[in-house]
């Protein structure tokens, strides 16, 4: 239903929540209940005096009763539905169950997204404990204390005399082990509670550069003029970062002068076409290599592109040494997951593009084309192993070509909602999905 047709649900609604009997706003406003009848079931139109009079009466605007729900609530609300679509939502009616129960309406939406951010802390709590180095050594080291502990304590606790010698040495196991739980489960608090007071300055030094990249958008104007020295923005922009963060930072920053420098915004912009870009296509037009034009499309003030690209890059071994995921394309922190499947399968075949539709599991089940190759990252040396690099480009588009059907993807098997997936490792944490996606067709070898 329009929603400038629902005025009368409006009405009804302000009416119910002022405690007023529907006789009574039909006598105030000098009109009879059975016409108000017929407007609050939308089946009479009103505008003019008539609805400036009942908005008098019911202490609101005369907007609130014509425009109702602000614009974002109906959005919320759509993007609930979509990601619960299995459970048949009446999409036509948003409007009149927001015109007519505000109150429960907001209560939705507000539901909806704190669902969304606690279902991202998940992944990401869920991804940093598997993959973190530091918390993994930590957890590992008090856990191995621990059990050497009790196997100790085990043996002295059996009946039966145990030489006095043996006896010693058992206590003193006990103890130096006691001690170095005790440090290690302090050392553990501290790197925690740091983290939670000082936020990325704990963070694993690539985290740190992510935080720095996400808050900039990936864009740094200043890269973008020619003699800026990169070094020196990395030591003013990475002030507050550790000293390999910003040396991390510093390569990060000669790359994106670099590419500024060989393929300036105004080139950029000239070759774009309408749409969704394809980074071969313009890698040809403008006599770059993919990769570079990955970055530079990427890396592009906001408002060049139609919508914001996703980047992924892995060195030969695999992991992640550039990130910048997307609001519906969430990218594992640390190393695999079924996202990165183009990505890594670039890098299973050096110098040849690869493109995929891929579909990410979860709440708004946006479509983006994946577009991914792998490039070597130093110069050719005989004899020695040659080092590639793979990126690859996301990029939102509306549908998958008929020709080349949309692969369903997860963050990762244990928050991945999708039960029936073949490459599932481990139940999901999340519970079965209720989009009604189905299970992805895998290729051979494919793990999320």
């Amino acid at each position: 239903m329009p929603r400038d047709t629902l005025t009368g649900s409006r009405i009804r609604e302000r009416r119910i929540m002022a405690g007023m009997k529907q006789a009574e706003l039909a006598r105030e406003a000098n009109i009879s209940a059975s016409y108000l009848n017929l407007i609050e079931h939308n089946r009479r139109r009103i505008g003019g005096k008539l609805l400036v009079d009942l908005a008098r009466i019911l202490d609101v605007e005369p907007t609130v009763l014509t425009e109702g729900a602000e614009a974002t609530l109906i959005a919320a609300l759509r993007e609930a539905a979509a990601a619960r679509s299995a459970l048949g939502p009446e999409l036509d009616r948003i409007d009149e169950f927001a015109g007519r129960f505000p109150g429960w309406a907001g209560v939705l939406a507000d539901a909806y997204r704190r669902t969304v951010t606690l279902e991202r802390t998940v992944e990401t709590l869920s991804d940093r404990l598997t993959h973190d180095p530091h918390l993994a050594a930590a957890l590992h080291e008090m856990l191995s204390t621990v059990t050497a502990i009790r196997s100790t304590a085990a043996i002295l606790a059996e009946p039966g005399d145990i030489p006095a010698d043996w006896q010693r040495r058992f206590h003193r196991n006990v103890h130096e082990d006691s001690a170095r739980l005790a440090e290690s489960s302090q050392a553990l608090v501290r790197f925690l509670d740091t983290a939670a007071e000082t936020g990325d300055a704990a963070a694993a030094p690539q985290e740190q550069v992510d935080a720095v990249l996400a808050e900039a958008g990936h864009a740094f104007a200043a890269l973008e003029q020619p003699g800026v020295d990169p070094a020196s923005l990395a030591v003013e922009v990475g002030a507050d970062l550790s000293a390999p963060a910003r040396t991390m930072l510093e390569a990060i920053f000669g790359r994106h002068a670099r590419d500024a420098a060989a393929l300036p915004l105004d080139r950029i912009e000239a070759a774009l076409g309408e749409g969704a870009p394809d980074p071969f296509a313009l890698a040809a037009a403008l006599d770059a290599s993919p990769a570079q034009v990955m970055r530079r499309l990427a890396t592009l003030p906001e408002g060049i592109l139609p919508a914001p690209a996703g980047l992924a890059i892995c060195d030969r071994a695999g992991a992640l040494v550039y990130r910048k995921p997307l609001p519906d394309f969430p990218l594992p922190l640390f190393d695999a997951g079924c996202p990165l499947w183009p990505l890594y399968a670039a890098l299973g075949q050096p110098m040849r593009p690869v493109s995929e539709t891929v579909v990410p599991a979860g709440r708004t089940r946006r479509t983006f084309r994946a577009h991914a190759v792998a490039e070597p990252a130093a110069p050719l040396v005989p004899g020695r192993p040659a080092l590639f690099e793979a990126h690859m480009l996301l990029v939102p588009v509306e549908a998958a070509a008929p020709d080349m059907p949309a692969l369903d993807v997860g963050t990762s098997c244990r928050i991945c909602p999708r039960e029936t997936c073949p490459a599932r490792r481990e139940p999901s944490i999340l519970g079965p999905a209720s989009s009604g996606a189905q299970a992805p067709e895998a290729p051979t070898g494919a793990a999320d």
